[in-house]
Protein backbone atom coordinates (compact mmCIF):
# COMPACT_ATOMS: atom_id res chain seq x y z
CA UNK A 1 0.00 0.00 0.00
CA UNK A 2 0.83 3.42 -0.64
CA UNK A 3 1.32 5.38 2.73
CA UNK A 4 2.51 9.21 3.17
CA UNK A 5 3.76 9.84 6.53
CA UNK A 6 4.56 13.82 7.26
CA UNK A 7 5.91 14.18 10.61
CA UNK A 8 9.24 11.89 11.56
CA UNK A 9 10.10 12.84 15.27
CA UNK A 10 10.41 10.58 18.36
CA UNK A 11 7.27 8.65 17.38
CA UNK A 12 6.71 9.23 13.71
CA UNK A 13 10.31 7.98 12.92
CA UNK A 14 9.68 4.69 14.78
CA UNK A 15 6.30 3.97 13.26
CA UNK A 16 7.38 4.72 10.03
CA UNK A 17 10.11 2.28 10.36
CA UNK A 18 7.13 -0.32 11.14
CA UNK A 19 5.58 0.20 8.27
CA UNK A 20 8.96 -0.07 6.14
CA UNK A 21 9.10 -3.40 7.65
CA UNK A 22 5.64 -4.25 6.44
CA UNK A 23 6.69 -3.70 2.99
CA UNK A 24 4.41 -0.48 2.78
CA UNK A 25 5.72 1.81 -0.02
CA UNK A 26 6.20 4.74 1.98
CA UNK A 27 6.51 8.39 1.09
CA UNK A 28 7.74 11.05 3.57
CA UNK A 29 8.37 14.41 4.50
CA UNK A 30 9.64 16.17 7.59
CA UNK A 31 10.58 20.15 8.33
CA UNK A 32 13.50 19.02 9.23
CA UNK A 33 15.12 16.61 6.30
CA UNK A 34 17.47 15.10 8.02
CA UNK A 35 15.14 13.33 10.20
CA UNK A 36 14.12 11.18 7.43
CA UNK A 37 17.68 10.06 6.20
CA UNK A 38 18.01 6.60 7.69
CA UNK A 39 14.62 5.88 6.56
CA UNK A 40 15.07 6.74 2.50
CA UNK A 41 17.98 4.79 3.13
CA UNK A 42 15.75 2.12 3.98
CA UNK A 43 13.54 2.20 1.20
CA UNK A 44 11.35 5.32 2.10
CA UNK A 45 11.09 8.20 -0.52
CA UNK A 46 11.33 12.34 0.44
CA UNK A 47 9.24 14.23 -0.68
CA UNK A 48 9.20 18.14 -0.79
CA UNK A 49 6.06 18.64 0.40
CA UNK A 50 3.07 17.53 2.41
CA UNK A 51 1.18 18.30 -1.10
CA UNK A 52 3.22 15.84 -2.82
CA UNK A 53 3.59 13.37 -0.19
CA UNK A 54 -0.43 13.23 -0.76
CA UNK A 55 -0.34 13.47 -4.63
CA UNK A 56 1.74 10.04 -3.94
CA UNK A 57 -0.56 7.83 -1.26
CA UNK A 58 -3.62 6.41 -0.47
CA UNK A 59 -2.88 6.92 3.12
CA UNK A 60 -1.69 9.82 4.75
CA UNK A 61 -0.40 9.91 8.31
CA UNK A 62 0.36 13.33 9.87
CA UNK A 63 2.26 13.39 13.25
CA UNK A 64 3.33 17.24 14.18
CA UNK A 65 3.91 18.77 17.36
CA UNK A 66 1.09 21.80 17.50
CA UNK A 67 -2.52 22.24 16.84
CA UNK A 68 -0.93 24.94 14.73
CA UNK A 69 1.43 22.46 12.83
CA UNK A 70 -1.32 20.52 12.02
CA UNK A 71 -3.42 23.28 10.69
CA UNK A 72 -0.35 24.33 8.72
CA UNK A 73 0.16 21.06 7.18
CA UNK A 74 -3.67 20.55 6.24
CA UNK A 75 -3.96 23.77 5.11
CA UNK A 76 -1.32 25.54 3.59
CA UNK A 77 -2.66 27.33 0.50
CA UNK A 78 0.42 25.94 -1.90
CA UNK A 79 2.21 23.24 0.01
CA UNK A 80 -1.00 21.60 2.24
CA UNK A 81 -2.33 17.93 2.06
CA UNK A 82 -5.76 19.72 1.17
CA UNK A 83 -3.72 21.48 -1.73
CA UNK A 84 -3.33 18.25 -3.50
CA UNK A 85 -6.20 15.80 -5.00
CA UNK A 86 -7.60 14.01 -1.97
CA UNK A 87 -10.38 11.86 -3.27
CA UNK A 88 -10.80 8.70 -2.29
CA UNK A 89 -7.83 9.07 0.20
CA UNK A 90 -7.77 8.73 4.25
CA UNK A 91 -6.07 11.30 6.29
CA UNK A 92 -5.15 9.84 9.73
CA UNK A 93 -3.71 12.78 12.39
CA UNK A 94 -1.94 10.91 14.96
CA UNK A 95 -0.89 14.35 16.59
CA UNK A 96 -2.36 15.03 20.11
CA UNK A 97 -4.58 18.22 18.91
CA UNK A 98 -8.06 19.86 19.57
CA UNK A 99 -11.11 17.96 18.79
CA UNK A 100 -12.49 21.39 16.99
CA UNK A 101 -9.81 20.62 14.29
CA UNK A 102 -9.97 17.00 14.42
CA UNK A 103 -13.84 18.17 13.20
CA UNK A 104 -13.02 20.18 10.68
CA UNK A 105 -10.65 18.30 9.00
CA UNK A 106 -12.99 15.99 8.52
CA UNK A 107 -15.87 18.32 7.38
CA UNK A 108 -12.84 19.39 4.66
CA UNK A 109 -12.08 16.26 3.49
CA UNK A 110 -15.63 15.22 3.06
CA UNK A 111 -16.30 18.16 0.73
CA UNK A 112 -13.23 17.02 -0.93
CA UNK A 113 -14.35 13.37 -1.33
CA UNK A 114 -12.21 11.83 1.26
CA UNK A 115 -12.30 10.92 4.99
CA UNK A 116 -10.19 11.79 7.86
CA UNK A 117 -9.81 10.08 11.12
CA UNK A 118 -8.05 11.73 14.33
CA UNK A 119 -6.23 8.60 15.65
CA UNK A 120 -4.19 10.31 18.54
CA UNK A 121 -1.63 7.70 20.41
CA UNK A 122 -0.63 6.72 23.77
CA UNK A 123 2.56 4.89 25.08
CA UNK A 124 5.42 7.37 24.06
CA UNK A 125 8.98 6.18 22.29
CA UNK A 126 9.06 2.95 23.86
CA UNK A 127 5.56 2.34 22.47
CA UNK A 128 6.37 3.55 19.21
CA UNK A 129 9.49 2.02 19.31
CA UNK A 130 7.85 -1.95 20.10
CA UNK A 131 4.83 -1.36 18.25
CA UNK A 132 2.68 -1.42 21.24
CA UNK A 133 0.96 2.24 20.98
CA UNK A 134 -2.89 2.70 22.65
CA UNK A 135 -4.58 4.41 19.00
CA UNK A 136 -8.19 6.25 20.38
CA UNK A 137 -9.65 7.30 16.88
CA UNK A 138 -12.49 9.71 15.79
CA UNK A 139 -14.13 9.23 12.70
CA UNK A 140 -16.35 6.60 10.23
CA UNK A 141 -15.85 3.13 11.25
CA UNK A 142 -15.78 2.21 7.26
CA UNK A 143 -12.53 4.20 7.23
CA UNK A 144 -11.44 2.92 11.05
CA UNK A 145 -12.25 -0.65 9.21
CA UNK A 146 -9.89 0.06 6.67
CA UNK A 147 -7.27 0.60 8.76
CA UNK A 148 -7.46 -1.63 11.58
CA UNK A 149 -4.29 -3.84 9.78
CA UNK A 150 -2.31 -0.84 9.73
CA UNK A 151 -2.94 -0.41 13.33
CA UNK A 152 -2.28 -3.81 14.26
CA UNK A 153 0.95 -3.11 12.56
CA UNK A 154 1.79 -0.20 14.83
CA UNK A 155 -0.15 -0.46 18.29
CA UNK A 156 -1.26 -2.99 20.99
CA UNK A 157 -5.13 -0.68 21.38
CA UNK A 158 -6.99 0.27 18.66
CA UNK A 159 -10.68 1.59 19.51
CA UNK A 160 -12.91 3.58 17.19
CA UNK A 161 -14.84 6.21 19.86
CA UNK A 162 -17.38 7.59 17.97
CA UNK A 163 -17.08 10.27 15.34
CA UNK A 164 -14.47 13.25 14.40
CA UNK A 165 -12.59 14.79 17.34
CA UNK A 166 -13.95 12.00 19.68
CA UNK A 167 -10.30 10.25 19.24
CA UNK A 168 -8.86 13.60 20.51
CA UNK A 169 -11.38 13.89 23.17
CA UNK A 170 -10.55 10.26 24.62
CA UNK A 171 -6.84 11.27 24.53
CA UNK A 172 -7.93 14.11 26.56
CA UNK A 173 -8.31 11.72 28.89
CA UNK A 174 -5.57 9.82 29.00
CA UNK A 175 -3.04 12.91 29.42
CA UNK A 176 -5.52 14.15 32.08
CA UNK A 177 -5.00 10.29 33.90
CA UNK A 178 -0.87 10.48 33.02
CA UNK A 179 -1.08 14.41 34.73
CA UNK A 180 -2.09 12.40 37.67
CA UNK A 181 0.43 9.57 37.75
CA UNK A 182 3.35 11.87 37.11
CA UNK A 183 2.94 13.94 40.06
CA UNK A 184 1.95 11.02 41.93
CA UNK A 185 4.93 8.98 40.98
CA UNK A 186 7.10 12.56 41.50
CA UNK A 187 6.00 12.90 44.71
CA UNK A 188 6.34 9.61 46.23
CA UNK A 189 10.05 9.44 45.06
CA UNK A 190 11.07 12.94 46.83
CA UNK A 191 9.19 11.41 49.80
CA UNK A 192 10.51 8.38 49.84
CA UNK A 193 14.09 9.46 49.67
CA UNK A 194 13.52 12.06 52.11
CA UNK A 195 12.32 9.16 54.58
CA UNK A 196 16.12 7.87 53.77
CA UNK A 197 14.46 4.62 52.18
CA UNK A 198 16.08 2.44 49.29
CA UNK A 199 14.53 3.52 46.22
CA UNK A 200 15.01 0.66 44.19
CA UNK A 201 12.98 -1.52 46.82
CA UNK A 202 10.32 0.75 47.22
CA UNK A 203 9.66 0.54 43.52
CA UNK A 204 9.24 -3.14 43.22
CA UNK A 205 7.67 -3.27 46.59
CA UNK A 206 4.71 -0.76 44.97
CA UNK A 207 4.98 -2.35 41.80
CA UNK A 208 3.33 -5.19 43.63
CA UNK A 209 0.73 -3.16 45.09
CA UNK A 210 -2.35 -0.79 43.96
CA UNK A 211 -0.20 2.03 43.58
CA UNK A 212 1.55 0.18 40.36
CA UNK A 213 1.25 2.49 37.34
CA UNK A 214 2.68 2.91 33.86
CA UNK A 215 4.49 6.03 34.96
CA UNK A 216 6.14 4.47 38.01
CA UNK A 217 7.27 1.30 35.89
CA UNK A 218 8.60 3.98 32.75
CA UNK A 219 9.85 6.83 34.22
CA UNK A 220 11.01 5.96 37.86
CA UNK A 221 14.16 3.86 36.22
CA UNK A 222 15.00 6.95 34.01
CA UNK A 223 14.74 9.19 36.75
CA UNK A 224 17.25 7.28 38.75
CA UNK A 225 19.51 6.69 36.13
CA UNK A 226 19.69 10.59 35.59
CA UNK A 227 17.56 9.91 32.03
CA UNK A 228 15.77 12.70 30.92
CA UNK A 229 16.01 12.44 27.11
CA UNK A 230 12.19 12.84 25.60
CA UNK A 231 10.15 10.02 25.31
CA UNK A 232 7.47 12.68 25.43
CA UNK A 233 8.41 16.24 25.85
CA UNK A 234 7.70 18.76 28.68
CA UNK A 235 6.67 21.80 26.31
CA UNK A 236 4.06 18.96 24.37
CA UNK A 237 3.00 17.65 27.92
CA UNK A 238 1.87 21.54 28.42
CA UNK A 239 0.29 21.92 25.45
CA UNK A 240 -1.94 18.74 25.85
CA UNK A 241 -2.61 19.31 29.19
CA UNK A 242 -3.96 23.08 28.35
CA UNK A 243 -6.26 21.74 25.15
CA UNK A 244 -7.64 18.99 28.19
CA UNK A 245 -8.17 22.09 30.33
CA UNK A 246 -9.77 24.18 27.19
CA UNK A 247 -12.17 21.99 26.75
CA UNK A 248 -12.74 21.15 30.02
CA UNK A 249 -13.62 24.43 30.62
CA UNK A 250 -16.37 24.08 27.49
CA UNK A 251 -17.89 21.74 29.20
CA UNK A 252 -18.26 23.60 32.59
CA UNK A 253 -16.05 21.04 34.20
CA UNK A 254 -13.27 22.12 36.90
CA UNK A 255 -10.12 20.37 37.05
CA UNK A 256 -8.09 21.34 39.80
CA UNK A 257 -5.28 18.43 39.67
CA UNK A 258 -4.91 18.95 36.03
CA UNK A 259 -4.31 22.58 36.94
CA UNK A 260 -2.13 21.93 39.08
CA UNK A 261 -0.30 19.59 36.99
CA UNK A 262 -0.01 22.25 34.08
CA UNK A 263 1.18 24.70 36.70
CA UNK A 264 4.03 22.49 37.59
CA UNK A 265 5.23 21.50 34.19
CA UNK A 266 4.85 25.38 32.99
CA UNK A 267 7.55 25.92 35.68
CA UNK A 268 9.55 23.56 34.93
CA UNK A 269 9.50 25.01 31.49
CA UNK A 270 10.40 28.40 32.57
CA UNK A 271 13.69 26.99 33.97
CA UNK A 272 14.47 25.80 30.96
CA UNK A 273 13.43 22.08 30.95
CA UNK A 274 10.96 22.53 27.94
CA UNK A 275 12.91 20.21 25.58
CA UNK A 276 13.22 17.24 28.14
CA UNK A 277 11.15 14.32 28.49
CA UNK A 278 8.21 14.25 31.32
CA UNK A 279 10.27 12.63 33.45
CA UNK A 280 12.16 15.80 33.90
CA UNK A 281 9.29 16.78 36.38
CA UNK A 282 11.52 15.81 39.60
CA UNK A 283 14.11 18.46 38.85
CA UNK A 284 11.72 20.99 40.51
CA UNK A 285 13.08 18.79 43.68
CA UNK A 286 16.46 17.46 42.39
CA UNK A 287 17.81 19.92 40.08
CA UNK A 288 19.48 18.26 37.64
CA UNK A 289 18.29 14.96 38.90
CA UNK A 290 20.64 14.88 41.98
CA UNK A 291 18.71 13.83 44.99
CA UNK A 292 18.73 16.40 47.75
Amino acid sequence: MKIGFIGTGVMGHAIVEHLIAAKHELYVYNRTKSKTDDLVENGATWKESPKEVTEESDLVFTMVGYPKDVQEVYYNEDKGIFSANVTGKILIDLTTSTPTLAEEIYQTAREKQATSLDAPVSGGDLGAKNATLTIMVGGDKEAFDRLLPIFKRIGKTYTLHGGAGKGQHTKMANQIMIAGTMTGMTEMLVYANKAGLDLDKVLDTLAGGSAANWSMSNYSPRILAKNFSPGFFVKHFIKDLKIALEEAEKMSLDLPNTKLAEQLYEKLANQGYENDGTQALIKLWWPEGKKS
